[in-house]
């Protein structure tokens, strides 16, 4: 299939739904306006919306994975980096700390952070109550 990306999303309209009791509910489908669905990374969605919803509430981003975090040593479940800033995330993309999939995940945790989004928090699916697992700051 097309693949997409995502152009904006549109913060006061997901403002207007949830101040109605509405929760909005996000799919990694997108379309071209020609008709075509694209498939687009769910991520990408998650740190799009993050974003249009920080100028009216805090905002905290919990992408929720197969692993507790950001891992130092991809073969140790239990080597969670705590926090990566900006300058931590070009040091283990150079060194290789982090790779693949992983960088454009950080990409758009600091993405968010940037647009004014209160927290990331990369962690388990099963702990998503923000205790544990990578702050991204």
């Amino acid at each position: 299939g097309f693949v997409g990306d995502v152009e904006r999303a549109n913060g006061k309209m997901l403002q207007t739904l949830i101040n109605e009791g509405i929760t909005p509910v996000m799919a990694p489908l997108t379309h071209d306006g020609k008709g075509n669905i694209l498939n687009t990374n769910a991520d990408t969605i998650a740190s799009e919306t993050a974003k249009a919803l920080a100028p009216y509430y805090d905002v905290t981003l919990i992408y929720s994975f197969e692993k507790k975090g950001v891992l130092s040593n991809p073969e140790d479940d239990d080597s969670v980096i705590p926090v990566i800033t900006h300058a931590d995330f070009e040091r283990y993309k150079a060194d290789g700390t982090v790779a693949g999939g992983m960088i454009p995940k950080l990409e758009n945790a600091l993405a968010a952070i940037d647009a004014g989004v209160k927290e990331v928090i990369i962690t388990l699916a099963t702990a998503i109550d923000g205790k544990h697992g990578t702050v991204i700051k």
